[in-house]
């Protein structure tokens, strides 16, 4: 089975520079969602077809889709779905008298793959299989037209619907699968007499019947599965209804959500036992959870993974980072890119790492940058401690041994190496190596004046 895809309307609607089927949902690009879905369905290669923004859609889905074939097909020209597939049969490696082309939407991302295995089922004997939902919310969408005995007999657009066509509430998905044998001479046979002087993929229904084709339809269950996105009200719709779905299968898996309307995943999120989220948390990229790790709200957590039993306190955002077991970081802490945190490990609110590895026990609690450094064992970092790791062109190391002490408002001016059990007096900066037990004192002497006067301020004339 192969599928085709149609990506290359312009979506006016939605108000952007942006390619419509480039619009995400949870992170990923609509189109990318759907190419899952065919993939996960049994599609063996991929067509897509594209308008003249094909070369900026081709760009972003090879860098966020799976690895199934992909042809990629430009139309020209916008002139209904049924031209659009016909770009794509030249392109066709099987004309298997059973095989099918699945017909897919580029901005219909939730569709899931069992719904489109349930429609391939439907195909048996060379039938056309339609995917159709029954809604109250019909507009803007094809009719299902069935005669007495309940078979589809045509698909009426709702702008050549008679007003008691356009009472029906079973609607085309525009979802199909065709026998590609017959394809090509129905798509060459569909004209564009109707109100759009398009040529319509639904046409090719009358076709078959005609031709004695059976058509055999799949009810959608959930109408969501099938809901275009025109417009950025619909997108918000499709991403929410996303990130609920996503919620409620960690619900099942056992993990304490405290508000699953505030929890938001854009990416792949795995927790273990005992996890606990809070309100107002977002996840992105790839993000890995331990067992009984607890998540405070108001959290931004990429691609990054948190040990056992480590807590993640209010306003905290993490990236591109290794978090050890039984470590506390926050409140409002920046875990910065390249920053490994062993076990036990402190970083207190309003401290920023950056390329940072710190050792089991070495704490930071308050008011503190920690970038492009190597930090022991059990250390402390004073309050307003800064690593000084850029010179203006090039970016240096800071090195701390085990059980180093920092104190307050200090400056460590890279590259500098501070040996076990150092210790660094408060308001120091230190741009020498300290070697190991030694006392690192690095102030201007202080001076007291007498008879110093406080400035007045000039009085105004």
């Amino acid at each position: 089975m192969e599928a085709v895809i149609l990506a290359a309307g312009k979506g006016t609607r939605m108000h952007s520079q942006l390619p419509k089927v480039l619009h995400t949902i949870g992170s990923k690009p609509m189109l990318a969602h759907v190419i899952d879905s065919a993939e996960s369905a049994g599609a063996r290669k991929i067509h897509i077809i594209v308008g003249n923004d094909g070369e900026q859609v081709k760009a972003q889905i090879l860098n966020s889709a799976s690895q199934v074939e992909v042809s990629w097909v430009i139309q020209k020209e916008q002139l209904g779905t049924a031209h659009a597939v016909l770009q794509a049969v030249p392109y066709f490696e099987t004309k298997a008298q059973d095989d099918h082309i699945l017909v897919l939407y580029g901005d219909v991302p939730l569709i899931k793959p069992d719904t489109l295995r349930q429609l391939l089922a439907s195909t048996r004997a060379g039938a056309i299989g339609i995917l159709t939902l029954i809604t109250k919310n019909n507009k803007g969408l094809g009719r299902i037209l069935r005669n007495e005995s309940n078979d589809v007999i045509g698909i009426v657009e709702e702008k050549d619907a008679s007003d008691l066509q356009k009472e029906i509430k079973e609607v085309n998905s525009g979802i199909m699968a065709l026998p590609v044998a017959r394809l090509e001479s129905w798509l060459n046979r569909v004209e564009n007499n109707n109100q759009q002087s398009e040529y319509y993929l639904t046409d090719i229904i009358g076709l078959a019947v005609s031709e004695k084709v059976a058509i055999n339809s799949v009810v959608v269950i959930n109408e969501i599965e099938a809901q275009g996105v025109n417009d950025k009200s619909q997108l918000a719709l499709v991403e929410r209804h996303f990130q609920m779905t996503n919620c409620k299968q960690l619900l099942e898996e056992g993990v304490i959500l405290k508000d699953p309307s505030r929890t938001d995943i854009r990416g792949e999120l795995s927790c273990g036992n005992g996890v606990e989220i809070d309100f107002n948390t977002l996840f992105e990229g790839s993000v890995m959870l331990g067992d009984n790790v607890k998540i405070g709200p108001n959290t931004i957590i990429k691609d990054s993974s948190i040990g056992n039993g480590t807590q993640i306190l209010p306003g905290t955002i993490i990236e591109g980072a290794t978090i050890g077991e039984e470590t506390t970081l926050g409140p409002n802490a920046r875990i910065r890119p390249g920053t490994i945190l062993g076990n036990r490990v402190k970083v207190g609110n309003f401290v920023e790492t950056k390329k940072a590895i710190l050792g089991e026990g070495t704490k930071a609690n308050h008011l503190a940058y920690i970038g492009d450094a190597e930090i022991g064992k059990n250390c402390n970092i004073g309050a307003g401690t800064i690593f000084c790791n850029y010179d203006g062109a090039n970016k240096h190391k800071t090195i701390l041994g085990n059980n180093v002490f920092v104190g307050s408002n200090s400056v460590l001016v890279a590259p500098v190496k501070l040996e076990d059990d150092s210790f660094v007096a408060a308001g120091s900066a230190i741009n020498t190596n300290v070697p190991e037990g030694h006392l690192a004192v690095g102030r201007a002497k202080q001076r007291t004046i007498s008879g110093w006067k406080r400035p007045t301020k000039n009085t105004k004339s």
